[in-house]
């Protein structure tokens, strides 16, 4: 090969050489590229890596502080809680699952005397065997293993029950355990010393409260028997003495004794029943009753006081309404008395009224009563209406600190009412008037349906003549009901001049303006002398008044009960040209004793008089008893004490005793149980009927358990007496008669 092949070979080769040379490093320039991008990759994560340890770092710093400050609190707050329950006055201890002592704070461990057995890990039951074995518990009536066997069966109930336990020395614990979810139990011993010393002071005050009010009991009871015997005598010999001829001034001082002698007794009565409702001693006594006639006879005892003043009384009774009830009609006469007498007494002119309605319930056979009572007098000023409830209240202002009482009424009646489940409200305009009304559910009685009355065929239209405009609504409404057209008129000489012949009947008041109902029913009988008139009065003696009878087909008496309205309407039917005196609506029926032949009377005198024993020690009250029944054609005898009224009954044999309850010796009740032990060996029965001032001891229940028939309230009235004699008159006694002829019961 030549020279010139080889330096071509050669740059040949050379410059391959350096074409790979320049190839290797444009890839070793590649290779350092990649290289720096990785490495400056790499170096950001180690960048960011070792910003997360830093991170971590600083947070595992973080929690490490936080750790320590939490434990720190932990260990703080377990330290105040410790120390908090070992503050505690009462016991407090921890049992695990097995109930063994975890820990327990001073007040628990100081109950066993520093008995070091009594430490963590000590079981339950052999802290009850510490307890009894060491004498710190007070077992009492229990053996130790048989109180050791109850409380452990306890502790092992799922939820045991708090339970009181009495240490030696007359300390009370209370253990009070709770059951955790794992079976742990924190348990409680709550020191109840105090409690139950303080409980025990107060069931001595109790006792001492409770004897204290049965001798306040005793000594009203007491009193009311020391009262009730006296006034008895003045209220008795001030009603003899009415019957007794006087002058008008005499007969004016003998009714002001009697009248303040009632007056005295209502006071009593009010502070003796609020007394026994109180301390919770009333009880109601349910029985049928006829609710209408109980208000006409509570209406028809307040009629005088109300007609002194010129007040005008009113029932209002729905007409259809059942009149017969289940309730005590005692205590609902006694709340109708309160709240109508009030009405009459703080009111001055215009009228009292009482309306009666109800809603009836058929499905229990009952009636949702409303009774309201509304007077036109002084009113009660807003504020005070409530205040008027209270006990010892009254009103106090100068309009009517002229009415006396004691201001027990109201509070009795809404105690009564409430007794009764009913409710009482009332409605009042100062100076105008008030409204008191009460509700009462009662039961209907049998047979209380009422029924319309029979009305002649040619009555139709009635003309009502009277100057109150409530007395012609109430009138109005009952007779429209009945299916009557009515024409009210407010005066006679308005009725004068509207009369027509469609007028078949005029009811006409007795007082009127102008021409009062006597003249109106003359000038009626002159001009429409075929029209009957009947005639409203409050005044009892018009419907015996022969002047009055001869005028009018009838005397109603005001208020007027439904049944005598029925009456007076149904004898209106009277036979054509009968005059209309014979006709009366409104008549006294004969005494059978009145219609006696005298030649009855001679043989009657052959009779034995009745034989009637008065067991009484107060000479004054016998002078009365004995005065009440001069008039009767009794053989009346009496005992000093219960042991002469025993002695008597058998030496006597009387027809019917009347006995006093309280009397030495022997009281009434035990001189009645030794009659009726007499009487088992005798065969024979007498009526005893029970004489009592003792109030708080007169409740029928306690007569008649002591084996007495019946019983009378001191002071005694004449008419009770007299029916009660009537009423036991054996068949074969001569009549009770009285020297101008035979005697009626006036009860």
């Amino acid at each position: 090969m030549s020279l010139a092949e080889k330096l071509a070979q050669e740059r040949r080769a050379r410059l391959a050489a350096e074409r790979l040379l320049e190839l290797k490093q444009a890839e070793l320039t590649d290779a350092n590229r990649k290289l720096g991008r990785h490495a400056l990759a790499l170096t950001k994560r180690i960048g960011a890596t070792q910003a997360e340890i830093a991170t971590f770092r600083n947070e595992n710093e973080r929690v490490k502080s936080d750790l320590n400050t939490a434990n720190e609190k932990v260990e703080q707050a377990e330290r105040r809680l410790w120390h908090s329950i070992q503050a505690f006055q009462d016991g407090f201890a921890f049992f695990d699952s097995n109930s063994k002592l975890i820990g327990a704070n001073t007040a628990y461990l100081n109950i066993f005397e520093g008995v070091e057995e009594v430490a963590p890990g000590v079981s339950y039951v052999r802290i009850l065997q510490v307890l009894t074995d060491e004498g710190l518990i007070d077992t009492e009536e229990l053996s130790a293993d048989a109180w050791r066997a109850m409380m452990t069966e306890r502790w092992m109930s799922p939820a045991p029950e708090p339970t009181v336990i009495r240490l030696w020395n007359d300390r009370y614990l209370k253990l009070i355990d709770q059951r955790g979810h794992d079976g742990d139990i924190v348990s409680l011993a709550l020191d109840i010393t105090a409690t139950v010393h303080y409980e025990e002071e107060l069931r001595t005050a109790r006792e001492r409260a409770e004897a204290a009010n049965r001798a306040k009991s005793a000594f009203l009871a007491n009193m009311s028997h020391e009262i009730r015997t006296p006034m008895n005598g003045v209220v008795g010999m001030a009603e003899l003495l009415n019957d007794t001829s006087l002058t008008e001034e005499q007969r004016l001082y003998a009714n002001t004794i009697k009248n303040s002698g009632e007056a005295l007794l209502v006071i009593i009565n009010d502070v003796l029943d609020y007394s026994k409702i109180e301390a919770e001693k009333l009880v109601l006594h349910p029985e049928p009753f006829d609710l209408e006639a109980c208000m006409h006879e509570v209406v028809m005892l307040l009629q005088a006081n109300a007609r002194d003043k010129g007040l005008t009384l009113l029932v209002d009774y729905d007409l259809f309404m059942p009149t017969s009830f289940i309730g005590d009609p005692g205590r609902i006469r006694q709340i109708l008395t309160n709240l109508i007498g009030n009405a009459v007494k703080f009111t001055n002119e215009g009228h009292v009224t009482a309306r009666v309605t109800g809603v009836p319930h058929p499905e229990d056979n009952t009636v949702m009563l409303h009774i309201s009572i509304e007077d036109s007098g002084i009113g009660i000023p807003e504020e005070k209406i409530q205040h008027i409830f209270g006990e010892f209240n009254q009103v106090e202002d100068e309009t009517n600190r002229q009415f006396e009482g004691t201001g027990l009424g109201l509070a009795i009646t809404e105690r009564l009412i409430k007794m009764m489940d009913g409710e009482i409200w009332v409605e009042s305009e100062f100076g105008k008037g008030s409204c008191f009304g009460f509700r009462l559910p009662l039961v209907v009685a049998d047979g209380s349906q009422v029924n319309a009355p029979e009305l002649p065929d040619d009555l139709n239209c009635v003309m009502i003549v009277d100057d109150m405009e409530i007395n012609r609504e109430i009138l109005n409404r009952q007779l429209q009901r009945l299916g009557l057209k009515v024409i009210p008129v407010t005066s006679g000489a308005g009725a004068l001049e509207q009369m027509s012949k469609d007028v078949d009947l005029v009811i006409t008041d007795r007082n009127l303006p102008g021409m009062d109902g006597l003249k109106l029913a003359r000038s009626l009988r002159h001009a429409w002398s075929d029209v009957p008139v009947l005639l409203l009065s409050s005044d009892p003696a018009d419907a015996s008044d022969p002047a009055i009878r001869d005028i009018f087909a009838g005397v109603l008496q005001k208020p007027i009960p439904r049944g005598a309205l029925f009456t007076a309407l149904s004898k209106l039917s009277a036979p054509s040209g009968q005059p209309p005196s014979a006709s009366h609506a409104v008549e006294a029926a004969p005494s059978p004793a009145m219609t006696q032949s005298t030649a009855t009377a001679e043989i009657a005198s052959d009779l034995r008089r009745m034989r009637v024993l008065a067991a009484e020690d107060n000479r004054t009250n016998q002078l009365v008893f004995r005065k009440m029944v001069k008039d009767m054609n009794i053989d009346l005898r009496f005992a000093g004490n219960g042991q002469e009224a025993v002695e008597l009954y058998q030496s006597f044999v009387p027809d019917m005793i009347f006995m006093d309850i309280s009397m030495p010796k022997m009281d009434g009740k035990q001189a009645t149980q030794a009659i009726r032990e007499l009487e088992k060996e005798n065969g024979r029965k007498v009526q005893i009927v029970a004489l009592t001032a003792h109030a708080m001891d007169g409740d029928s229940e306690g007569i008649l358990a002591a084996g007495l028939d019946d019983y009378l309230t001191k002071p005694l009235r004449k008419s009770l007496i007299h029916e009660r004699i009537m009423k036991n008159m054996p068949a074969a006694v001569a009549p009770l008669q009285c020297e101008g002829g035979d005697l009626q019961a006036t009860g």
